[in-house]
């Protein structure tokens, strides 16, 4: 091989390569297998992140630089095993740097990079708050332990109230694990989201990070066990479910349990069918917003 040769196949292969990084943030294109029939939701706009951990895609999240924040995670559910880990948070690097390495990293001890802080929320934002770190993607509902850490980066996490971290919004977590274990019979997706304030947003301590007043999740199982409890019939192949972050909020999308534990009381978690959901997100969002292809009943 000639000198010129050799030299541009180097070049092609470096242009490849940061081709490859550069579609991590801007793209879907790399991690559609995350979303049922590799259909992203439709309706929202922000920056679409494939998220890499290890030189591996777990999952994907569309981003809101304005809010620091996502506006919903998609993933595939695992049956996890072992404790919830305990991993350092992690920030994206493209969102600062175009064209940095595609792969999630470890927040430096010391001073922060100020590009990183003007792109994304940094730990910073969230101590001394009143908000926990609320996961989209929860490590509870994956595997492998590459999987589980590479859910601990803030482009992952919303501020969320620990009434509702720790009760009611965990409860679901939980009930769609064990439900998904018992009777989903092949893949199942998930994509958990956010609701913003209608009117006067709410920020983190800094006016930096948007606090959402709602989450909400949605699953989606195209193949489950058709020997389903009476009580869980209406859940496939798919439910959804909001949850308040909010115990200010009114009670029309969902309302309060007054039996609840005090510290729980007013984070409640409504579950609902998908099209239901739908219409709350098109309210909210003032146009229409499909979270799966064909509602999840597309065929095969």
């Amino acid at each position: 091989m000639s000198h010129h040769a050799a030299l541009v196949m180097v070049i092609l292969t470096v242009a490849e390569w940061w081709c490859l990084c550069a579609a991590d943030v801007g793209d879907f294109a790399p991690c559609l297998q995350f979303f049922y029939k590799s259909w992203p939701p439709k309706g929202l706009d922000g920056t679409p992140i494939c998220q890499r951990y290890e030189n591996l895609f777990r999952f994907a999240t569309l981003y809101s630089r304005p809010r620091r924040s996502p506006w919903f995670s998609a993933y595939l559910y695992s049956v996890p095993t072992g404790k919830r880990p305990t991993a350092s948070w992690k920030f994206e690097p493209q969102l600062a740097y175009p064209g940095a390495d595609g792969n999630m990293i470890p927040f430096p001890p010391g001073p922060l990079d100020q590009n990183v802080v003007d792109s994304q929320a940094v730990e910073p934002d969230y101590i001394n708050s009143t908000y926990s770190r609320g996961h989209l993607n929860p490590s509870l509902h994956h595997r492998s332990r590459g999987d589980r850490y590479a859910t601990f980066t803030l482009t992952n996490v919303v501020p969320q109230k620990v009434g509702s971290n720790d009760g009611p919004w965990e409860a679901l977590e939980q009930t769609v694990n064990k439900t998904l274990e018992a009777y989903c019979l092949g893949e199942a997706y998930i994509v958990t989201g956010i609701i913003p304030y209608l009117n006067n947003e709410q920020w983190l301590k800094n006016h930096r990070v948007a606090v959402p007043e709602y989450l909400w999740s949605a699953y989606c199982c195209p193949h489950y066990n058709n020997s389903l409890p009476e009580e869980l019939k209406d859940s496939f192949p798919t439910y959804a479910a909001i949850g308040r972050n909010d115990r200010n909020s009114t009670e029309e999308i969902v309302p309060v349990s007054k039996t609840a534990k005090k510290q729980f009381r007013g984070y409640d978690v409504r579950k609902m069918p998908l099209e239901t959901l739908e219409m709350y997100l098109k309210d909210r969002f003032s146009t229409v917003v499909s979270v799966f292809y064909e509602r999840c009943s597309g065929s095969d």
